[in-house]
């Protein structure tokens, strides 16, 4: 078996690598197109261009996957998850309520919408020191990331990463199940695993386990964990996630 990571926004794959080290199965990490590699040629960087080379990307492996998503990465894996572009072994994901009908986007993404608004917004991060309590290193350190971690992905924040970023956001307004909900009403095809991170300020319990309902999977709450749940030095979430993987057998 093969274990597929995809990460979110602002990240890298380096979001991945301590979690990865606990787990006892293969597992590759991969890069979203933007996030410290140059857009591909024609590439159009919006929730739709992503979904369809994730799709791409996932038809290279030698037979189904287990694919697993955190933040956008996880939107992804949903929409891959809910229409029929590859087969998955199994599926799990974090803020699942995002892709409720229901969902508003919280004030920062919101802020992105408007046009020379958001590029100065992001230009604010990219030029923040990892010091400044108004950048990512710090936003992130406070939320459980390693330091080491927070830098190495805010090196690779720069204008090629800022043009990705909104264009996944204002790609999804009002919400992201405004294109691809009606996918997201019936059980998906490969087992599911919702992972709710109960310290994660996006989150909503009810509406997360609507969606691993509807969805048909299993849900699963981290207790205390924050939006970067995968830093965790107890394994419980690697335990979690192989004893899923156990299961979709």
């Amino acid at each position: 078996m093969t274990v597929v990571f995809v990460h979110g926004v602002p990240e890298t794959p380096r979001v991945w690598s301590d979690l990865r080290a606990q787990l006892t199965v293969e597992s590759t990490a991969l890069t979203l197109p933007g996030f410290g590699t140059p857009l591909p040629a024609g590439f159009t960087p919006d929730k739709d261009g992503y979904a369809a080379w994730l799709v791409d990307e996932l038809k290279r492996f030698d037979g189904p996957v287990d694919l697993v998503g955190h933040d956008w990465g996880a939107l992804l894996v949903l929409r891959v998850a809910t229409t029929a572009g590859v087969e998955l072994r199994s599926w799990a994901v974090d803020v699942a309520s995002v892709y409720h009908p229901d969902y508003a986007w919280h004030p920062w993404a919101v802020g992105l919408w408007e046009a020379g608004v958001g590029e100065e917004t992001l230009a604010a991060r990219r030029d923040a020191g990892p010091d400044d309590p108004a950048g990512s290193v710090a936003f992130q350190t406070g939320l459980g990331v390693p330091k080491d971690v927070a830098v190495e992905m805010a090196q690779a924040h720069d204008e090629t990463m800022s043009r990705a970023i909104l264009g996944l956001y204002r790609s999804a307004v009002p919400n992201v199940s405004a294109d691809w909900g009606a996918a997201a009403e019936r059980p998906t095809a490969s087992p599911g695993l919702v992972v709710f991170a109960s310290a994660d300020a996006v989150e909503n319990e009810q509406r997360s386990r609507e969606m691993a309902d509807r969805l048909g999977a299993r849900w699963v709450p981290i207790e205390g964990s924050g939006h970067w749940w995968m830093f965790d030095p107890t394994g419980q979430v690697a335990s979690t996630l192989e004893e899923f993987w156990a299961s979709a057998r």
